[in-house]
């Protein structure tokens, strides 16, 4: 069962690093790229749908969302850009760490949160002071 798991991981892996290298290439359509990034980025988010802290229904959109976008933006990729990306992702699997890439990923995201709070911030002040009576 641990060796299917861990199979299981690794076909994960490999699908989520081809959908990336489809994402950079110039064959894929607009709205595949988009929806790539959308996944991509909800993945890695630390802010999900349902907070992961309810118990069951918290992992439904880890295990329903992130697998539909996947599957969805797979269909929506030419099956040669595909094959290409998955057997060039093979390789970077096999040759790079994983932790250093998610990693990357992982600062990206929390980065691009960061600034959509601190711009929501600023527009909430800016908001507010529009709206002060002028002495």
């Amino acid at each position: 069962m641990l060796k299917w798991w861990e199979e299981r991981k690794r076909r994960l892996e490999i699908e989520v690093r081809a959908l990336y290298l489809a994402g950079k290439d110039p064959r894929t359509p607009w709205h595949a790229k988009a929806l790539v990034g959308l996944v991509v980025a909800y993945a890695l988010s630390p802010i999900d749908l349902i907070p992961d802290f309810i118990p069951f229904i918290g992992l439904i959109d880890d295990l329903v969302v992130v697998p539909l976008g996947v599957i969805v933006a797979r269909r929506m990729i030419p099956a040669e850009v595909m094959a290409e990306c998955r057997s060039r992702a093979e390789a970077d699997v096999a040759l790079s760490s994983r932790r250093s890439w998610v990693w990357m990923w992982v600062v990206v995201i929390v980065a691009i949160w960061l600034l959509v709070a601190l711009g929501a911030v600023a527009l909430a002040l800016w908001l507010m002071s529009a709206r002060s009576p002028m002495r």
